[in-house]
């Protein structure tokens, strides 16, 4: 934001005080040198007020006829019922009597003051409960933060969209486990926007209740993908076990000990055990230590993508002319050294079936698809953007998701907490 200089160095205001008319002098703190106010507001409590004084002069003494409507001003994005109309001074610097309308009540510092905030600490929501991966990976984006727990994905997504969290930070792929496909779905069905992303090492450990020894066990619990990852594991540990999932790790921690369930096991992060009061029975449980979650972080506003450091972009479309049309797509970013980092197919809820008339056959199905993809380029690059353009001619749907700066953190094998 360039810094605001007024035409004068002096600016009257005349407000009303009693039977008479008190002139005010108020001297502009802004010159004409350039200044940075970050978020749009001056360094200072004075400079934001001068300068909302200054636009405030600039725009409603322009017409003076406007006193006569009952359109209320603007002040920092709200609208006030302060007219915020200034009385006309002539050459001589004498104010001029007043015009028909009544008084206005003169400005303020409330009207002048900024929008309010949240503050510093953002309101993040995740899904699961504490001490899932996906609180440790809320804390990593964004330190300090309230971390907001919710029971499915789809209600992290409305919990932004309905302003009763800042963030969502949601996991999207998992480098043992694949994609988790139904946030894949729900980006696509919700207007947030991806601002970042943040990569977590998973670290598994087994958990039960204090006392409990493992060959006592019968049962492991815990989500899918964590079962998964453990499955060689656990059978090098030579447990006689049965597998049962649930909806999240922590999750499975909380669900025995609520219950106090002395013959069943968890797979969860060290943090549930000390949450929860339960002992951990083997430390490091994943099959690969190279076990990496993805997740992303929404918004309700898009970043301004810039150049100044790695940048990733994440698209989806929709084609409906076969394979050749993807191939000219991904050919769009082949051209311009466009480095993809991901492309996921998931199939066209609106339309899941097409017929194709086939001359010897008769009639065949198939799937239609939706194309996610993710590449490592800036949309403030012109690359990209040509990029884009050519590949909207090709496809019937393209929507961009985010163009928000790439996880550059080093990557470490993950160890206990």
């Amino acid at each position: 934001m360039q810094a605001i200089s007024p035409p004068h160095n002096f600016h009257s205001l005349v407000r009303p005080s009693g039977p008479r008319l008190t002139r005010v002098t108020v001297r502009s703190v802004y010159r004409s040198d350039p200044v940075h106010f970050p978020n749009g507001v001056g360094p200072s409590r004075a400079d934001w007020q001068s300068s909302c004084a200054i636009l405030s002069s600039k725009v409603f003494s322009v017409d003076q006829s406007s006193s006569d409507k009952s359109n209320a001003a603007a002040v920092n994005g709200h609208k006030s019922p302060i007219d915020l109309n200034l009385v006309p001074i002539d050459k001589n610097n004498k104010p001029q009597p007043p015009s028909t309308t009544p008084p206005q009540k003169p400005l303020t510092i409330t009207d002048l003051s900024p929008a309010p905030m949240h503050g510093s600490q953002l309101r993040v929501a995740y899904q699961g409960v504490p001490g899932a991966y996906s609180e440790a990976a809320a804390g990593k984006a964004y330190p300090n933060c309230e971390a907001i727990p919710c029971d499915q994905f789809e209600v992290a997504f409305q919990a932004v969209e309905l302003w009763i969290a800042d963030r969502a930070v949601l996991p999207v792929e998992n480098s043992l486990g694949g994609s988790i496909h139904r946030n894949y779905d729900l980006l696509l069905r919700h207007r947030l926007h991806i601002v970042g992303e943040v990569q977590l090492p998973v670290h598994h450990c087994l958990l039960a209740l204090p006392g409990v020894r493992k060959e006592y066990l019968t049962r492991v619990i815990s989500h899918p993908q964590a079962l998964a990852q453990c499955e060689h594991t656990l059978t090098k540990l030579g447990l006689n076990v049965t597998r049962e999932a649930v909806d999240d790790t922590a999750g499975a921690a909380e669900y025995i000990a609520t219950n106090n369930l002395r013959d069943t096991a968890a797979i969860a992060s060290a943090r549930a055990a000390d949450l929860y009061g339960l002992q951990v029975l083997a430390d490091g449980i994943q099959d690969d230590s190279g076990n990496v979650t993805r997740f992303v972080m929404l918004a309700r506003e898009p970043i301004i993508p810039r150049t100044d450091r790695p940048f990733k972009t994440s698209i989806v479309f929709a084609h409906d002319k076969g394979t050749s049309v993807l191939f000219k797509v991904l050919s769009a970013f082949a051209f311009r050294n466009i480095n993809l980092t991901k492309i996921e197919s998931r199939p066209h809820r609106g339309r899941p079936i097409r017929l194709v008339d086939d001359a010897n056959e008769g009639t065949a199905k198939h799937f239609e698809y939706m194309f996610y993809v993710d590449f490592e380029a800036s949309m403030a690059e012109v690359r990209a953007q040509n990029a884009l353009a050519e590949v909207q001619e090709f496809t019937s749907f393209l929507r961009v998701l985010g163009s928000y700066p790439m996880d550059m953190t080093p990557w470490c094998p993950a160890t206990g907490d």
